[in-house]
């Protein structure tokens, strides 16, 4: 079986200076994903979304593919898991604040319910 090279390559976030991004820089670029909203103020600002599934199976492979993209990328969501739901939070905690970290992490997130899509 031959690996399909990721759209996300991963990224080496220890090579780069974390910082929170200013109200400004956050809002331009959470527009860009959708679904996405803030949640949360100060320190424990984040971004979170709500995914829906037809079922438990459904929800716990998301969760599963969901720490895969984590671990890879070294930076771990809050996650809430239901029944049919997941929802996700991220947030950078050395910054107390969003960071691009947590954009990109989103984004990759996005794209999972897009591959699966797109071959379904």
């Amino acid at each position: 079986m031959t690996a399909t090279p990721s759209v996300f390559p991963k990224k080496d976030w220890s090579k780069e200076t974390r910082r929170a991004l200013s109200a400004t820089e956050l809002v331009t670029q959470l527009v860009n994903l959708q679904g996405w909203s803030l949640n949360g103020d100060g320190a424990n600002v984040a971004i979170e979304k709500t995914f829906h599934f037809a079922n438990y199976f459904e929800t716990m492979a998301f969760v599963n593919a969901v720490a895969f993209i984590a671990h890879a990328q070294d930076h771990h969501p809050d996650m809430s898991v239901h029944y049919n739901r997941c929802v996700v939070r991220l947030n950078t905690h050395d910054v107390n604040g969003i960071s691009p970290t947590d954009l990109d992490c989103a984004a990759r997130i996005d794209a999972l319910l897009q591959v699966q899509a797109q071959t379904a």
